[in-house]
């Protein structure tokens, strides 16, 4: 299987233990809470300092993974996550939980820097991103089925994070130590070339880089606002059992894998500015829905159908964000900042819940998603992309490229040119007798155009 097809494991392995811990968030939340002598607030709290050391890796990395070399940078980043979560999972002392959590943090998002760099530097990002959180949500939903059975301590889904991270370290091996990570030693030339040819010492698309940064974090924010007390919804509100609603989780995020199977599949038929400006208007309707929830019917509508489009649209943004600078610097600073969004969520979703109720907390939150729609929209028009044209399109460029003019004015296109990948089959050559007056000897002279006028100095 060739570069261009063999997908980029490595970095979808990295993608899934970065994206582990925001995926885990409520029930990593509600342990906190349930577990240890902390309320809910400041079970939020540890949550997003979690998520705002994860978003600080990735504005600390951004510009520096490929001169550190994607290996080591990745490596550090999984076993600091091992130790951080582990520690805080082994542990009832609320300052090491916290301090766990930090470096846990911090890790993951070292991780998911250098699986967003490499992602960037594919040929297709959208189809690599999309693997990558088909692959969270698999392991994020065999999580929420497991873990309400193995007791009620709070480490479990911290242990489960830590042990991911160390399962994906033997991944690191397949990542060049000093080139752009997930590219082949044989594409790794052509990827740098491409990359330095297509930018320059400056970010392309600096304000519409500037208006996604902005608006991913408050994209983030509100999905994670929601996120964050989506437990304490299903169990407060709502009346259900932790298994239950870990059951519910389970199923969104299932319903999720088909929806990013069939983002995947669309890929950019539909462009990017439809997915995402439909999309967050479709998500800020189930977050309503969602956050009013009173039983099972309701709180289950909800929360699949959010979770079945909240992948569709984010794999949309990631690959936008991708698209606008191969050299991966706009994907790391614009998933910095919905990892930014992420921290706050849990902490914002807890003090609007606490205040307003978890009603009207959906209410803000849908009509926020609403307004940014727009830009959001805005930004996937005015940013092409990198769109790979259908070869039949690349075939009539290469022919018009190629088409030639002969010195009486007429276009003709070389013979040469071909379309077949295969040699093309020989052709007899067919002598042809011309009945005319014998060229004189003088007629005969360096092959090449002649001007009519004053002929050039030549041989002769």
């Amino acid at each position: 299987m060739s570069a261009r097809t063999t997908p980029p494991w490595p970095l979808v392995a990295l993608f899934t233990a970065g994206y582990l811990a925001p995926y885990l968030l409520p029930t990593t939340v509600g342990r906190l809470d349930a577990g240890l002598p902390l309320s809910a607030t400041q079970a939020g709290s540890i949550g997003s300092a979690l998520l705002l050391s994860s978003a600080a890796a990735g504005f600390v990395l951004a510009s520096r993974v490929d001169r550190l070399g994607p290996r080591r940078v990745a490596r550090a980043g999984l076993l600091l996550a091992a130790v951080g979560y582990g520690t805080a999972a082994l542990t009832t002392t609320v300052p090491v939980v916290v301090a766990g959590a930090l470096a846990g943090g911090f890790g993951s998002g070292t991780a998911t820097t250098v699986a967003a760099t490499g992602i960037a530097a594919q040929r297709d990002p959208h189809r690599a991103s999309t693997l990558g959180l088909l692959g969270v949500s698999a392991l994020a939903g065999a999580v929420y089925l497991t873990v309400p059975h193995l007791g009620p301590g709070h480490g479990f889904p911290l242990l489960a994070i830590a042990l991911v991270a160390l399962l994906v370290w033997p991944a690191t091996n397949r990542l060049n130590t000093n080139a752009p990570a997930g590219t082949t030693a044989t594409a790794t030339a052509t990827t740098t070339a491409t990359a330095t040819a297509r930018t320059s010492a400056h970010r392309p698309y600096p304000r519409a880089g500037l208006v996604l940064a902005g608006t991913m974090l408050l994209w983030s924010l509100a999905q994670n606002s929601l996120w964050g007390v989506s437990g304490r919804i299903g169990t407060a509100q709502a009346g259900l059992s932790e298994v239950t609603v870990g059951a519910v989780f389970a199923i969104a995020l299932g319903a999720g894998l088909l929806g990013v199977i069939g983002a995947g599949a669309l890929g950019p038929r539909l462009g990017r500015a439809l997915p995402i400006g439909a999309g967050t208007a479709v998500i800020a309707c189930c977050i309503a829905v969602s956050a009013a929830a009173d039983d099972l019917t309701s709180f289950a509508a909800g929360e699949i159908a959010w979770n079945t489009v909240y992948p569709i649209v984010l794999s949309y943004l990631i690959g936008l964000a991708a698209t606008m600078d191969p050299r991966g610097r706009w994907a790391v600073l614009v998933g910095s900042a919905s990892s930014l969004g992420t921290a706050c969520g849990p902490l914002a979703g807890s003090l609007l819940s606490a205040s307003a109720g978890y009603p009207a907390m959906g209410r803000v939150l849908a009509l926020g998603l609403l307004v940014i729609a727009a830009p959001m929209t805005a930004v996937a028009l005015h940013t092409s992309g990198r769109r790979v044209l259908p070869s039949t399109v690349l075939r009539t460029h290469a022919a018009r490229a190629l088409t030639t003019r002969t010195p009486a004015g007429r276009a003709r296109t070389p013979h040469t040119f071909a379309v077949r990948t295969h040699p093309a089959p020989e052709h007899p050559v067919v002598e042809i007798a011309l009945d005319g007056i014998p060229a004189q000897r003088t007629a005969y002279d360096t092959a090449g155009p002649r001007q009519a006028a004053a002929p050039g100095p030549g041989p002769g």
